[in-house]
């Protein structure tokens, strides 16, 4: 494996455990890196197939009954079909080094909307249908031509208000949502590069799951402090950006 393959492995690693921690940070952690170990039709077909994994194994793995907020993750998935679609025009119409800066953007911009949600607890509420309409067509043209999708649903979730256990949960679903919406779409407009080779499936499937066993453990520690987690959050991101424009130069 190459010293980027090696990287990304541990990425993917450190984002299935952030994502089983808090329920949010998979692809932004991982992307960066996959994108440049891959083409990006590969990396946006294998973070397809992580995302689902990572996801089922938070959502599924834990011992009690998940409470997510259904008609956001309804409604926010329902909207992201006509974002994907135009996603993967966005894919097919940038290079590599492009999608690369579209992808630490979108790591950037998460990085914004959990700084202003710190600084700024008391934010104005976004009404939920057009806040759900943006977020998901938003999320469905990110997931497509990035598969960093998260931002929109965790901006429209911090302007709702909601208790923090209902945002992961409705996170998380809203993501398992997006995996065969992000599929459809791409077979839909015959992407058939988007078809993972088989050793990133040897190598990061079961990296995937290591991380998501490890974030189990870490989710007692940062859910005890709402700052600690926020701290914790923020160090992950700003990694994950400089990550970023590292592969990129």
């Amino acid at each position: 494996m190459s010293a980027v393959a090696v990287a990304a492995a541990v990425a993917v690693a450190a984002g299935a455990a952030l994502q089983s921690a808090v329920g949010f940070g998979f692809a932004l952690v991982c992307a960066p890196l996959l994108y440049a170990a891959l083409s990006p039709e590969e990396a946006v077909g294998l973070l397809v197939v992580l995302a689902a994994e990572v996801n089922l194994l938070t959502l599924v793995g834990e011992r009690r009954r998940p409470a997510p907020s259904w008609p956001d993750v309804r409604a926010v998935v329902a909207w992201s079909l006509p974002g994907a679609l135009a996603g993967v025009a966005i894919l097919r119409s940038l290079d590599d080094v492009a999608l690369q800066l579209l992808v630490t953007a979108g790591v950037l911009a998460a990085l914004v909307v959990n700084l202003r949600a710190e600084r700024h607890p008391a934010a104005p509420r976004v009404r939920p249908r057009t806040g759900r309409a943006l977020a998901g067509v938003a999320s469905g043209a990110l997931n497509t031509s990035t598969s960093t999708g998260g931002p929109p649903v965790v901006l429209l979730l911090m302007g709702r208000g909601l208790a923090p256990g209902v945002v992961r949960d409705t996170l998380i679903a809203s993501f398992l949502g997006f995996v065969p919406v992000t599929a459809l779409a791409l077979v839909l407009t015959g992407t058939e590069e988007a078809i993972p080779p088989g050793w990133s499936l040897a190598v990061f499937v079961p990296l995937t799951a290591l991380g998501s066993l490890a974030g189990r453990r870490g989710f007692a520690h940062l859910s005890a402090s709402r700052r600690r987690y926020e701290r914790a959050l923020t160090a992950v991101l700003l990694a994950a950006v400089v990550a970023g424009l590292a592969s990129v130069l």
